[in-house]
């Protein structure tokens, strides 16, 4: 992930971080897509001044609405926004945080997507909004970095709830319907495309329609089986085979790869103490997200560089595992920024992935490594699993949702676990070979024909 603030790159060192960056980019990087952006869209003629002036007016009458900057954006504005959201919309009177915003602006009578990245926001205009020619909010997400609570209520964590995130876009796209006057559609990706359905179940009458790519559902957290079948099956048997390998063998060599780690933690200034502890337990963390990182981040391309873990020197073992899905699991990453958050919603409501390993049998130190507790500082740990809320929202989607699009990865460990639409104008596709980043791009071209036909319907775009 790249830090916003200072540029700096954070996806090789850890899982989560980089997880954030392809949440958050999978809808802005289609080049199919983009391929179909109508010429209109690409060269848009801009607002006049008057018009500019007038629109910001009306976004700063507002009530709780403040515009903190505008840039141009291919030729309309683009407005930095926060607004005054309460910490807790069942106690409005409780105190109030500041969350973030863009909205990129073309004309009142647009479309509008609500991309909703599921971390920190990212406020580039995805390839989606372009074929609807629409207006575009992009929404940082309630306890991610700029939307965080000051004070006390920053610590309280027991208010990063699916439904308190549900009811901050519910509320936010009511205020903005006043000035954005077009169809509405719901777009996310991973995190960012459970926020987006997560809205619908809850709040209806908002969206005119979900666009949600490689959205998890861990719909009963005890029942691993869907994952424990990707692995089993996704790739070839000697791929899979030979990456179970590097994975023991980076167990069984601890004691001469645990050195290189620290070196290498030490050169880049990263710490374990406050989130995993040590650096033993941070590197077998690395070690056990290692294959999910793998396919996750597209490897069926990266089997023919698996080494042999019988015959690859220390340096080739560990220089491999470190470019190919282990992350580094370091406090910069965890604790309070984008792997925090999540950890501690997946600890409390979205749930896990509670592999067995069964091939790293007597080579693990810390049982339960993999619990999204594991990686929280006390003050952030949830406590008791709740999984009422994902059951709820997966029978809501089977059978009540309407007008919601759904797209999976076949190469993906996240699209493991899907929804299941119903029979209400709604819809799933899997692409075939595809990996968490490129689901859409991946989708055989009458059925990304067809996927775009629906969305366009729902926003009212011939």
């Amino acid at each position: 992930m790249r830090d916003k603030e200072t540029g700096r790159t954070k996806g090789s060192r850890g899982a989560k971080g980089a997880s954030a960056l392809i949440c958050a980019g999978v809808l802005a990087g289609s080049a199919v897509l983009a391929g179909s952006v109508p010429a209109a869209a690409r060269t848009p003629a801009g607002a006049t001044g008057a018009q500019a002036d007038d629109f910001r007016e009306r976004l700063e009458s507002i009530p709780g609405m403040t515009v903190t900057g505008v840039d141009d954006v291919r030729g309309h504005p683009r407005y930095s926004l926060t607004y005054a959201q309460p910490v807790d919309h069942r106690d409005p009177g409780a105190g109030t945080f500041t969350q973030r915003l863009t909205l990129w602006h073309k004309a009142t009578d647009k479309p509008t997507v609500l991309f909703t990245p599921g971390y920190d926001l990212y406020s580039e205009v995805t390839p989606l909004t372009d074929i609807l020619d629409a207006n575009q909010v992009s929404l940082e997400h309630r306890y991610f970095e700029g939307s965080r609570p000051t004070g006390p209520a920053g610590d309280d964590w027991s208010k990063l709830t699916v439904q308190q995130e549900a009811a901050d876009e519910h509320r936010l796209t009511q205020a903005l319907r006043g000035v954005e006057k077009g169809k509405w559609i719901g777009v996310g990706a991973s995190k960012g495309g459970m926020a987006a359905t997560y809205h619908e179940r809850y709040y209806p009458g908002d969206l005119d329609g979900v666009v949600a790519v490689v959205a998890p559902n861990d719909a009963d957290n005890k029942d691993d089986r869907a994952y424990e079948r990707f692995f089993r099956t996704v790739g070839t048997r000697e791929c899979r085979d030979a990456l179970n390998a590097v994975q023991r063998e980076m167990l069984v060599r601890r004691e001469a790869l645990l050195p290189k780690f620290e070196a290498e933690a030490q050169r880049e200034g990263a710490t374990f103490e406050e989130n995993l502890g040590t650096a033993d337990r941070a590197y077998e963390r690395g070690v056990l997200e290692q294959v999910w990182g793998f396919w996750q981040s597209g490897g069926i391309d990266k089997c023919p560089t698996v080494p042999d873990a019988d015959k690859a020197t220390d340096d080739e073992l560990y220089s491999w595992s470190r470019k190919n899905g282990m992350g580094m699991f370091e406090d910069e990453v965890l604790g309070t920024h984008g792997g925090g958050p999540h950890d501690r919603q997946a600890a409390t409501q979205l749930g896990w992935a509670e592999l067995k390993f069964d091939h790293l049998d007597g080579l693990l130190r810390y049982p339960g490594l993999r619990h999204p507790d594991s990686s929280l500082p006390a003050a952030m740990r949830g406590g008791t699993y709740d999984g009422r809320t994902v059951a709820d929202v997966d029978r809501w989607v089977r059978t009540k949702g309407e007008r919601m699009l759904f797209i999976y990865a076949e190469n993906d460990p996240w699209s493991a676990e899907k929804f299941t639409p119903g029979k209400h104008d709604s819809y799933r596709y899997v692409a075939p070979g595809a990996h968490h980043g490129n689901a859409i791009e991946k989708l055989p071209p009458a059925e990304l024909a067809e996927a775009v036909a629906h969305v366009k319907r729902w926003a009212d775009v011939k």
